[in-house]
């Protein structure tokens, strides 16, 4: 369609479309149609530039700030996987163009880190093979059970139930509802771990499986995993290892030897790829031998002579979960940052983020309550009960830290702590900057005891400072703010 330019608009300019190029839809009721042309204001590169960096400076930013948000953390994306997912060989291949006649020579490369990608996630998981279809974390979650279902449907068991942590991940319930079971919940032991007397008094021939985050959201790793998998896989259910922290055992502990039988995993959190806004994502899912003929179509396989090809062949596979591929750009960063740190940095990268959650959990339990008192994994869980005593609530110390720069940690999740405070360090931060943490912590502690009538302004330094959130949940204003004149 051709654009010509309006200049009869006083003080703007415009474009509008020449009568005969509008497209005209009889379909389209002409109520709906604009009768006017489109008007856009006229501003210098200067003023559009200022408008979208004040926008950036409103942002939170892990380039600026310190982001100690549990469970699913956005940690630091290196830099030059950016560049390795914007390489033409890779960022201008086709999606249809594997499926066109001779099309899979055009995209090799494409395929083999697929297919590479699958098997080192195998290799780290345990698993023996790998769907990266599934488009996030919860994605995956579905993926997963739908997996479950499909084996179980194959062996004539007729069961109804999936066992969840009161622990868990909120996703972990919906999940499995959605794939048409039951949900029951089992409640956590005084340690932070599941109780499995409690597990032992609901196990039936009816549970298909469990779903289970390990080190779970208490930041407890649990010492009985081996127990709860054979009491699992006594009643021929499945365990279901919900990865999203694997970022806390990587390199130290593989789902598939614990006894898992399906895993997904967040690759924008342990894989440090990019994350937010509802994507991208990424959340592959992996499963051991008795399982592999249910994954998804098509399945990227390696020929004889070397070269790779895509197999639709799978009878018995649960279908397409998504489009093409799953979200190659995404998949394409975690595949450049194992290949850069190998099998030694990632170990290292649970190591690290092991001890940093340990550093800030010693350094601040004089002044928060711990929940569960022991070694924690790769975050760790405070209660703010100490202060509510004082009238300071943990959503208050929240907002606290944002005037010190900080973004805050989780608060109120999981709901199994009163008042909690769940922070994640990563292993990206220095010492430096969560000793900056701590000590705004700290801060927010002594204030809490000396005036916490302070905390009813906090924080002073956005343009808003409470919303009620209840009510921006339920009547969302998505209206953009104009550039200014």
């Amino acid at each position: 369609m051709k654009l010509i330019f309006e200049q009869n608009v006083p003080g703007r300019q415009g474009f509008k479309l020449p009568e005969s190029d509008v497209p005209v839809n009889a379909s389209l009721d002409s109520k709906y149609l604009r009768q006017d042309a489109a008007r856009f204001p006229e501003v210098s590169e200067l003023d559009v530039v200022r408008h979208f960096t004040r926008l950036s400076r409103l942002n939170f930013s892990l380039d600026a700030n310190i982001y100690p948000l549990g469970s699913c953390t956005m940690k630091y994306n290196p830099k030059f996987t950016e560049k390795a997912a914007g390489m033409p060989g890779f960022a201008d291949l086709h999606p249809l163009l594997p499926q066109l006649k001779g099309g899979e020579r055009y995209v090799q490369g494409a395929l083999e880190v697929l297919y590479d990608t699958e098997r080192w996630l195998g290799e780290i998981t345990g698993m023996k093979a790998f769907t990266l279809q599934p488009l996030a974390g919860a994605h995956g979650e579905l993926t997963g059970i739908m997996l479950m279902a499909a084996y179980h449907k194959a062996r004539g068991n007729n069961k109804k139930y999936i066992i969840i942590p009161d622990s868990a991940h909120g996703t972990n319930p919906a999940s499995a509802a959605v794939a048409g079971y039951q949900i029951i919940s089992v409640p956590s032991d005084k340690k932070g771990g599941m109780d499995i007397a409690k597990l032992k008094a609901v196990l039936t021939d009816e549970v298909a499986g469990l779903m289970m985050t390990c080190p779970d959201t208490h930041g407890v790793f649990n010492s009985s995993i081996s127990e709860i998998s054979r009491l699992i896989h006594a009643v021929d259910g499945l365990m279901y290892y919900d990865g999203a922290n694997l970022n806390a055992t990587l390199g130290r502990c593989r789902p598939g030897d614990v006894g898992f039988d399906l895993v997904h995993l967040n690759l924008h959190k342990t894989f440090a790829t990019p994350h937010g806004g509802g994507g991208p994502g990424s959340g592959p899912v992996g499963v051991t031998a008795r399982l592999e003929k249910f994954l998804p179509v098509s399945r990227v396989v390696k020929r004889a002579d070397g070269s790779f090809a895509l197999d639709y062949d799978r009878p018995d596979s649960i279908g397409y979960i998504a489009s093409f591929y799953g979200n190659f750009g995404i998949i394409l960063r975690a595949y450049a940052y194992m290949l850069l740190l190998g099998g030694d940095g990632l170990k290292a990268t649970s190591d690290h983020a092991v001890l940093n959650a340990n550093y800030l959990m010693h350094r601040l339990k004089k002044n928060y309550q711990v929940a569960f008192d022991r070694i924690c994994m790769h975050e760790c869980l405070f209660s703010a009960s100490r202060q509510t005593a004082l009238g300071v609530h943990a959503i208050d110390i929240a907002k606290c830290l944002i005037d010190q720069g900080i973004h805050p940690p989780t608060v109120y999740f999981p709901l199994t702590v009163k008042e909690a405070i769940m922070v994640e360090p990563t292993e990206t931060e220095s010492r430096e900057t969560l000793d900056l943490f701590v000590d705004a912590m700290i801060e927010a502690d002594a204030l809490a005891r000396t005036n916490p009538a302070a905390f009813h302004d906090f924080p002073r330094t956005m343009p808003i400072s409470r919303p009620d959130e209840t009510k921006a949940a339920r009547e969302m204003n998505v209206n953009f703010f104009a550039p200014t004149a």
